[in-house]
């Protein structure tokens, strides 16, 4: 029944930046949290164009009026950090050369004695890919894996070479290499996004769903790995994006990681029993107010957590 348990480390406006990724990534390796992590969020429209994550009329959180940049905040947590696994969940692949985020993902795992993971995906706000992408929104796929291609090439030995649509290599020596190849998880809801991540990637990254449906999905996603003669094992870790309250929410209708402390946990306590996964990723910072809040939370969800066996 035993998860690894991650933490989402402070990006959002609410936050002083000067001290409180610091601190966080700090307490939270002290307390026991195995690994840190960042999203990406690039502007906020104003007006709103497009519905958060594409729903139509769902409002962007006010937090993501300002998002700290990922690839900074990570290294600064390991800098301060010894042990904790070092990741993105998720990184918008487009947004990035495909070549330059293959070194800096090198250079992470190299400095910090292989703690390096690269959650990637495609993204959803076509006004982020009309500022700040390499390629349109509907290349975002074929974007991605030329990253993949990109990582394989960079990390794997010189002399190094590839040919794409971005990326031109000539052949060259590439360093620092990574301690080992960096682990790649893709968060893939889709079925052509599910066949690159059983072809490709290393891991799963779903957002948080109920218990029930996530064991199902893994399942599936397993029948389809068979079924495309995927040897090796597939890593399994979940984000979970959590609403705290003081109070707790009614269950009926409640969403997963919704609610107090007690309810936080008893989600944990149910995809603990999730054959395969391997970890929950939980983001407290969305409703902690500041990062002294957000230090208090990270150690009691991961005290209560323990408590419960998780």
């Amino acid at each position: 029944m035993s998860l690894a348990l991650g933490l989402a480390l402070p990006q959002m406006r609410q936050f002083d930046l000067s001290r409180d990724v610091v601190r966080v990534a700090r307490a939270a390796e002290e307390t026991g949290y195995e690994s840190l992590w960042v999203f990406e969020r690039t502007l906020f429209p104003t007006p709103m164009t497009q519905g958060l994550y594409n729903v139509p009329g769902l409002a962007w959180p006010e937090a993501y009026r300002s998002v700290a940049d990922p690839l900074v905040t990570l290294a600064m947590a390991g800098a301060v950090t010894e042990r904790a696994r070092l990741g993105t969940s998720v990184l918008v692949a487009p947004y990035h050369v495909p070549f330059q985020l293959a070194r800096w993902f090198a250079t992470l795992d190299a400095a910090t004695g292989g703690r390096a993971v690269a959650g990637l995906g495609t993204g959803w706000s076509l006004d982020e890919y009309a500022a700040g992408s390499v390629a349109p929104f509907e290349k975002r796929g074929e974007v991605l894996d030329e990253v993949i291609d990109v990582f394989e090439a960079v990390h794997g030995a010189d002399p190094v070479t590839y040919e794409g649509v971005l990326t031109t290599i000539a052949p060259s020596e590439v360093g620092p290499k990574p301690c080992r190849p960096v682990p790649i998880y893709l968060a893939a809801n889709t079925g052509r996004a599910m066949r690159r991540l059983v072809d490709r990637a290393d891991g799963w990254m779903p957002v948080g769903m109920h218990a029930g449906q996530l064991a199902g999905a893994w399942q599936q996603l397993q029948h389809l790995a068979a079924e495309r003669g995927r040897t090796r094992p597939l890593g399994f870790t979940v984000r979970a994006n959590v609403v705290l309250s003081d109070n707790p929410f009614q269950e009926e209708g409640r969403q997963p990681f919704q609610g107090n402390i007690k309810q936080i946990v008893e989600d944990l306590v149910a995809h603990a029993e999730i054959d395969g996964l391997q970890e929950v990723l939980l983001d407290l910072s969305g409703t902690t107010r500041d990062g002294d809040h957000l230090l208090a939370v990270l150690r009691d969800v991961y005290a209560e957590a323990r408590s419960a066996g998780v």
